[in-house]
């Protein structure tokens, strides 16, 4: 999904939703400097604390996160934290109710010239103000990209 993004150098990546943190991972072997995950189902947060000490990507520049998504936009807005790339993949049934706080919650993390990558069921998208750059769909999913 990110090869489409191009390079990432640098850029500050939050991986909402994160599961096994493939995505955020793959973003940091593309270039990114740092990606904090976010994931709220304890198990899972040791699966991807484990992925990210299986491939040395430990330090002050990876973080994960436990908690709410939407709590946890609404903390890194207090810290001042600031990201290039946004990776958004919820569980496809929460997805379409997701689009307001996410746009409230954006608005004071996402840099401008950022990028939000969405992953949602075709039918049921997320709905997000931010404009769409790039739309692809794959069987029943799509993917949105949209730059602040």
């Amino acid at each position: 999904m990110l090869t489409a993004l191009g390079g990432l150098d640098g850029r500050q990546v939050l991986d909402l939703f994160a599961g096994s943190g493939a995505l955020g991972i793959e973003a940091l072997s593309r270039g990114a400097a740092g990606a904090m995950f976010v994931e709220h189902h304890e198990p899972t947060r040791k699966v991807l604390r484990s992925n990210l000490a299986g491939l040395g990507l430990e330090g002050p520049e990876v973080r994960v996160r436990g908690g709410d998504a939407l709590a946890a936009l609404e903390a890194c807005r207090a810290d001042g934290d600031r990201f290039g790339l946004v990776l958004i993949d919820p569980p496809y049934a929460e997805a379409p109710d997701l689009g307001p706080a996410l746009d409230r919650g954006l608005g004071g993390v996402l840099e401008p010239g950022g990028l939000v990558v969405c992953e949602s069921d075709r039918r049921r998208p997320i709905g997000l103000e931010l404009p769409v750059e790039r739309e692809r769909r794959y069987g029943d999913t799509l993917i949105r990209i949209h730059r602040r």
